[in-house]
Parts: structure tokens; C-alpha cells; sequence
């Protein structure tokens, strides 16, 4: 089968509503914020925006279609995405399909999540029938437990040892701390990460991502459009998403990137190994191992002799997570899925600062979200490159 690219695709104006541990107010709000944000920065009117696409758990019972009244848009395109970590990559994904058909011209991707006291309790209670059903005979419940099951295993079957995990969570932490929106603001070493207390063993407190409340956003449009507005932007050069991917699999150690990868180059015309930078979906170490074995950048089981090899420092050897990723940044409900999005188009236009990955000119974000109990659902990838690529 013979897939149309994203030619003329843009991707623009990296939008970060700063986080914040706990907050009284709504999703609604935060959102609102992004969209204004994403609407003052850009220079166009509200009205050019005639296309919306929104990933939020807490704005329930609402969807995105009562969101556009909340925000006074009246969208001819209108999308509601509920996949969690998959959400940046699938939002992008169909709003440049919307772009390029014609149904919008202007599409605002919006995520975002409130985090009061009891919200995330009441967020995992109503996540997952399935999760639910699976975990209540052993008494343990939410992420936590799950991915101790996935990270043991993976441990088990491939040699991976806490101090590889750690590796990870040290760099991006040093990524983080250069990011003015990271809720993290101390460096972290080795031997905190090893001595942190255990949470769900074999995971300890960094290897745990922290809820929070936040928002992010992007635009997709026409390249012609954003060049006619002078607005900064990088292209979209292939993108992919795959659902449910290896349902035999007993215990889950890859998702749709082994099915989909080969056509995700291809539309690229890029491979491996011409990525300057690549933003994993993180909320937990051994998830950025599976993401970067099923891309290709390693060979499946060689993610921790690949850690070993390189620095993962935004100035060092192979930039990942470059904003610090959600480990420690946080992770704002399904913005969650957005951070690795808005950090890749902030890179490829130049305004990432300290940061910087010097000379890039290709990015790769992956999506992986909708954990149920033994696996994730949803996985999807994309490349994008700068408007001169």
C-alpha cells in the first residue's frame, strides 16, 4: 500500500503553560491558557483558528467539542484524542492529514491537565476496566506496580541493571535543569539515584515520573501559510502510529515502532543515524529502552549496552529528552505525550537555548501511551525537520 507524505506540512509555535505540583483550577483553564498563548505568539486571530485537536484526561466529563464553547472557537475541524503518551504524535499526525485535505487551514493541538489532591487517585480509578479487573486480586494497583512488572522483566530478560536506568535519569536531569519549566531544579547524581528510597521494587523515586498540572501546545497548518505569516516552523517529514501492536506477546517488550519503523524512514528519507536528537515518551526509564531498540537505533536487548555507550546530555553523544523529558520536568496528565512534541520544534527553530543542540536539523518524538496493566496501547513516532531540511 502506497501512503501520501506530509508534504507542505507545518508544525509551529511550541507553546509550555509552566507546571505546577498541585492546582485548584480546572483543565478548561489550562488549556484556555495554551490557546492563548499559542494564539499571541503566533500573531493570528482567534478566528484563523478553524481546527482543534485536544488530549486531556481531567476535562471529563466535558470533551473537546464542549471545550469549543468554553473557548468561544467554532472549529469545521474537531478532534478529541484520549491517548495519553501517544497523543502528541497522533494529534499531529491527523491534523496535518485535516491540513493537507483542505478541512482546516489552521489547527491548534492543545493538552493539557489539572493535578489537585485527589485527582490522580480518581484519574487511575476511571482509567482502565481492564487494568482494574487484572490488578484487583493482588491488591496493587496504578502504574507504579505495572511498570515494576515491565522493568523487572526487561531486567531479567536482557541484563539491565539500575545503574543503566540511572544513567538515563542523571542526563535528562541535567537536560532539565537548563529548561526554565522543569519542576526539578536540582541536579541529580548516580549515587541519589541509586540510594533513592524504593517505591515499587525494582523502581525507585526517580524512576517514577511525578503528576503535576500543566499544559502544552503546537500548531499544524500549511507551510505556504506559515511562511506567508512569518511564523517560525519546521516540517513534518514522516510520521506513523499503530494501536495494540503484539497482543500475543505475553508480557509486553515492544510495541507498533518494530511493525512501523522501516516506513517511517522511508517517508523521511532519513534513517537512525542522521537523528541529532530524539524525544522518547519517559514517564518511565524502561520505556525509553524499548522506544529506542524498536526505532532502530539498537538491536532489541541491546538498550543497556547502548546507555553504556553514550552521555544522552543535549551536548554530549546521541541528545535525548533534551528538555529533560517528564522524569524531570513532570508530567502534566496528557500533556504528558506533548512535551517531547513542543521540545523537538523549539530545537529545529533555533529556540531551545542553553539547551541547544548544536546543528540540528532532524528530530524524532515518540509516543507511547494507555498502559494496561501489562502493556501499552497506543505508540506512534515522528520526524521533523527544520523548514530547510
Amino acid at each position: 500500500m502506497s501512503r501520501r507524505g506530509y508534504e507542505g506540512v507545518a508544525v509551529a509555535v511550541p507553546v509550555t503553560v509552566p507546571y505546577v505540583r498541585y492546582s485548584i483550577r480546572a483543565a478548561h483553564w489550562w488549556l484556555a491558557r495554551a490557546l492563548a498563548e499559542v494564539i499571541s505568539r503566533s500573531g493570528l486571530k482567534k478566528e484563523s483558528i478553524d481546527g482543534l485537536s485536544v488530549s486531556s484526561f481531567t476535562l471529563a466529563p466535558d470533551t473537546a467539542i464542549g471545550l469549543t464553547q468554553h473557548l468561544g472557537l467554532s472549529p469545521r475541524w474537531l478532534d478529541h484524542i484520549p491517548f495519553g503518551g501517544a497523543s502528541g504524535v497522533v494529534a499531529l499526525r491527523r491534523a496535518a492529514r485535516a491540513v493537507q485535505a483542505g478541512d482546516a487551514e489552521v489547527v491548534a493541538c492543545l493538552a493539557g491537565d489539572t493535578n489537585h489532591v485527589d485527582s490522580f487517585r480518581l484519574t487511575l480509578a476511571n482509567f482502565s476496566q481492564f487494568a482494574r479487573d487484572a490488578v484487583y486480586p493482588y491488591g496493587a494497583g496504578g502504574p507504579n506496580a505495572s511498570f515494576a512488572f515491565l522493568t523487572a522483566y526487561y531486567m531479567g530478560l536482557y541484563g539491565a541493571k539500575r545503574e543503566d536506568f540511572g544513567k538515563l535519569c542523571v542526563a535528562q536531569r541535567a537536560n532539565a535543569l537548563k529548561f526554565e519549566h522543569a519542576l526539578f531544579k536540582k541536579p541529580l547524581t548516580l549515587e541519589e539515584y541509586m540510594a533513592a528510597r524504593p517505591i515499587a521494587e525494582p523502581l525507585h523515586l526517580f524512576d517514577c515520573v511525578m503528576p503535576c498540572a500543566g499544559a502544552d501546545a503546537f500548531l499544524v497548518l500549511h507551510e505556504d501559510f506559515a511562511r506567508s505569516r512569518k511564523i517560525p516552523h519546521v516540517k513534518l517529514l514522516g510520521t506513523i502510529e499503530r494501536h495494540n501492536a503484539f497482543a500475543s506477546d505475553p508480557v509486553q517488550m515492544r510495541a507498533g515502532w518494530a511493525l512501523d519503523r522501516e516506513d517511517l524512514y522511508t517517508q523521511a528519507s532519513a534513517g537512525p543515524a542522521d537523528m541529532d536528537f530524539v524525544e522518547t515518551y519517559d514517564d518511565y526509564p524502561v520505556i525509553s529502552l524499548m522506544q529506542l531498540e524498536d526505532l532502530d537505533f539498537c538491536g532489541k536487548g541491546e538498550g543497556p549496552a547502548f546507555v553504556r555507550e553514550h552521555t544522552f546530555t543535549h551536548d554530549g553523544s546521541f541528545p535525548l529528552n533534551t528538555s529533560g523529558g517528564q522524569l524531570s520536568v513532570g508530567q502534566a496528565g496528557a500533556a504528558g505525550g506533548f512535551l517531547g512534541m513542543v521540545e523537538a520544534i523549539r530545537q529545529l527553530t533555533g529556540e531551545a537555548g542553553a539547551r541547544q543542540v548544536e546543528g540540528a536539523k532532524l528530530g524524532l518524538v515518540s509516543g507511547f501511551g494507555m498502559i494496561n496493566f501489562d502493556r501499552g496501547l497506543g505508540s506512534g513516532a515522528a520526524i521533523l525537520g527544520t523548514a530547510k531540511a
